[in-house]
């Protein structure tokens, strides 16, 4: 993900989320040293992305999302599986994420990634209020001391 990008993902995000994201808060993740970002093209267009945050061996996907017409075509697979990749590479532990209540769509990809359910966050959403699963999975083992 580049600066260059950022019109088209907020375009996307636009198109799928009821409260998204701020062109602001994408430049912000491209700038950010904690960051990981990726997008998936088709024939130069972008079709998804994926934004990460890592700080010493914790990490939080803040955002994967796939243009409406592109999804159920392994696009989020093909993203989550090769920024998990860098994490692990760059020892990332455990990954955390929140997802609506209601998305089971998404709540089935993060489990078969091995997403485990370990808390909630209430009325975390708003437009409509809705409480977030917070989710989590282990990536590797911990650093040798």
């Amino acid at each position: 993900m580049s600066e260059k990008d950022v019109p088209i993902i907020a375009d996307i995000e636009r198109m799928t989320y009821t409260m998204p994201w701020s062109d602001t808060s994408f430049y912000s993740e491209v700038y950010s040293r904690y960051s990981l970002t990726r997008v998936a093209e088709l024939d130069g267009k972008i079709i998804g992305y994926i934004c990460v945050r890592q700080i010493a061996d914790e990490c939080h996907l803040l955002n994967l999302t796939v243009h409406p017409d592109f999804r159920r075509r392994g696009i989020a697979t093909l993203l989550f599986t090769d920024i998990l990749k860098d994490l692990k590479e760059s020892g990332g532990r455990f990954l955390y994420l929140e997802v609506r209540a209601s998305n089971h769509d998404a709540r089935r990809l993060y489990e078969k990634f091995g997403f485990k359910m370990v808390g909630i966050r209430k009325n975390y959403y708003i437009r409509p209020e809705e409480n977030a699963l917070i989710m989590m999975m282990e990536i590797g083992p911990p650093s040798p001391a």
